[in-house]
């Protein structure tokens, strides 16, 4: 039974009334088949562009110049493209020009994959599959529509979707087809940034993203896209690690949540400075000295590469400075305060689960953390005391300084708060407005008294 929900069916009747034909088409088709939650509606249509604004009130013309519009319908985005054959390809990307046709069948042969070249007629409620992608949904496979290399060279984005989709689905690539995406690389080359980042993204979304990346190396597009992550392929780790530096990475991002980029991020980026930074001592000891830092660099490298933005930027590269610590029973409250401060209260539960997906890919099993746990339970008893953590919850601010002091403006009213600070991570009693201030006199007498 293919269940169509209540407001597609109704938007298909103002194409009926009109005289148009109107079919289901793309993903939307696909996940009700595989019983997946359906995100977008795209259309096809026999109605010319012009047609479909004089049936609608809100229509945006996206893409008017090939023939597709959005339609604002009853609180749902509909994009509806007129059935139409695509020209020359040269920008790796987009059709030159299309030519309007009458056929479906002529439009669904210009689709990437048997996959997504599946119609279904909404007037008359059957399923339109010239190309067997029924088939390949059961039988779990990606196949590009006739000759894959011509499919891969129209669009540059195709090859590393069919990455995507085999992640997505837990499908296999067809062997002619996952050649044809070796061949492409060109064309690929040509694909924005902005187009790449966005299939990446999807791709981080998976179950396990570790099968894209996989695929992506296998026919040498990851080497284009993130050599980085290429270039800890052979490292070893030694120690309790069961990997290599790049499986590693790939194996701590499906550990990761999947509903959160910045740490799904972090996990495939966290340890991306080790080739640098390995050091063999004589005595055969494996070692990355501050490694953590550089992954940043790194990372923050290939976000901007990519065009994300400056808050994934930010999240990520500050998860991956701070993954390296190690909790021991002896950590005092002092210590505990400050680590939160060092991590900051909001980004806790984010370091926790880059430390346990970054654990889990170091055994190859999930398992559970008892000093995780117990730095969790820290933690928590920690935020509870409502203690100082920041510069913000001092009792006092620059101003107050300014004033008591009788200096003007400038770093040395940082430096004076950031010691006061440390000192109430050390002992909270502190944190009270006479107590900072005559300490803060203190502190600037004997550190810039000599400077008068």
């Amino acid at each position: 039974m293919f269940r169509v929900p209540r407001v597609v069916k109704d938007f298909s009747s103002y194409f009926s009334e009109a005289g148009f034909q109107c079919y289901l088409v793309g993903g939307a088709v696909r996940d009700i088949l595989l019983g997946r939650k359906v995100q977008d509606f795209d259309i096809a249509t026999d109605a010319l562009p012009e047609d479909v604004i004089g049936v609608f009130r809100q229509v945006i013309p996206t893409g008017i110049k090939h023939g597709t519009v959005t339609v604002l319908f009853k609180g749902t985005c509909f994009e509806v493209t007129t059935f139409r054959i695509d020209r020359d390809y040269r920008d790796g990307r987009r059709p030159d020009s299309v030519i309007f046709t009458p056929s479906i069948e002529e439009d669904l042969k210009r689709r990437d994959f048997t996959i997504n070249a599946i119609a279904y007629d909404l007037q008359y409620h059957r399923l339109l599959d010239p190309h067997d992608g029924r088939k390949d949904l059961k039988a779990g496979i990606i196949r590009a529509i006739g000759d894959p290399l011509q499919r891969f060279r129209e669009d540059g984005l195709r090859p590393i979707r069919a990455c995507r989709f085999a992640a997505q689905f837990h499908f296999e690539i067809e062997e002619d087809t996952f050649t044809g995406i070796s061949r492409s690389i060109d064309t690929v080359k040509m694909v924005s940034a902005e187009r790449i980042r966005d299939e990446l993204t999807r791709l981080l979304e998976a179950q396990t993203p570790s099968v894209g990346f996989s695929l992506l190396d296998g026919c040498g597009l990851l080497r284009l896209i993130i050599p980085e992550l290429t270039a800890c392929k052979n490292v070893e780790q030694g120690d309790l690690h069961q990997y290599d530096v790049y499986h590693h990475l790939l194996y701590a991002c499906d550990a990761a949540p999947r509903d959160n980029l910045p740490v799904r991020l972090a996990a495939l980026f966290h340890d991306l400075g080790k080739p640098e930074t390995l050091n063999l001592s004589p005595d055969g000891e494996i070692s990355f000295h501050r490694h953590e830092a550089l992954s940043a660099r790194l990372a923050g490298r290939i976000l901007r590469r990519l065009r994300f933005s400056n808050q994934i930027l930010k999240q990520v590269g500050h998860l991956v400075t701070q993954h390296m610590f190690h909790y021991e029973p002896q950590w005092t409250d002092a210590a505990v305060r400050r680590f939160v401060a060092r991590v900051g209260e909001k980004n806790i539960p984010d370091i926790l689960s880059l430390r346990r997906a970054d654990q889990l890919a170091i055994v190859g099993k999930r398992f559970v953390s008892g000093s995780l746990l117990a730095l969790e339970k820290r933690i928590e008893e920690v935020l509870a005391e409502d203690k100082a953590l920041t510069l913000k919850d001092l009792a006092i601010n620059g101003d107050d300084i300014i004033r008591e002091l009788q200096i003007p403006r400038g770093p040395k009213v940082g430096i004076i708060l950031n010691a006061l600070l440390e000192g109430v991570l050390d002992d909270p009693s502190q944190n009270d407005r006479k107590t900072l201030l005559r300490i803060a006199r203190k502190f600037y007498e004997s550190r810039f008294a000599d400077a008068h």
